[in-house]
């Protein structure tokens, strides 16, 4: 038979473990929360810029929008070196995600190529699946 101390020694640790346990749960993230007013501000900042009078402006729109995104997802702690890498992890927090490759390839493309064109409708687009894609992870 078991001493009187050990086992109120064992029930003293169980009580512990009970409660670290729920303090875990209580504390654990539970989703990262953005400054939602300066993201609205910073996208709305870039939508400005984009005049279709001005095609320096589509090339511009799409790299800022792809940089704002990229934020948030560092700012979610997406782990990764590249924002594709970060892409590729947070795959599922976005409603269209073929949509978000296809504006992060075009912003490659503007990135690494030298004789790319951008039409004022691409830049448009890219920023309208940025603008989704913010709101998908509740930046804006």
């Amino acid at each position: 038979m078991m001493d009187g101390g050990v086992v109120t020694f064992i029930i003293a640790v169980l009580i512990v473990a009970v409660l670290v346990f729920v303090a875990i749960l209580l504390t654990g993230k539970r989703g990262h929360h953005f400054n939602v007013q300066a993201y609205q501000a910073k996208f709305l900042e870039i939508e400005n810029k984009l005049r279709q009078e001005n095609p320096a402006s589509f090339v511009t729109t799409i790299i800022n929008g792809d940089k704002l995104l990229d934020k948030a997802l560092i700012e979610m702690g997406v782990p990764g070196k590249t924002m594709g890498d970060r892409l590729k992890r947070a795959g599922g927090k976005f409603t269209n995600l073929n949509a978000v490759w296809r504006a992060h390839k075009l912003r490659n493309a503007i990135a690494h190529e030298t004789d790319i064109e951008i039409s004022y409708k691409q830049a448009f687009n890219a920023l309208g699946i940025y603008k989704q894609a913010l709101k998908d992870l509740g930046a804006i």
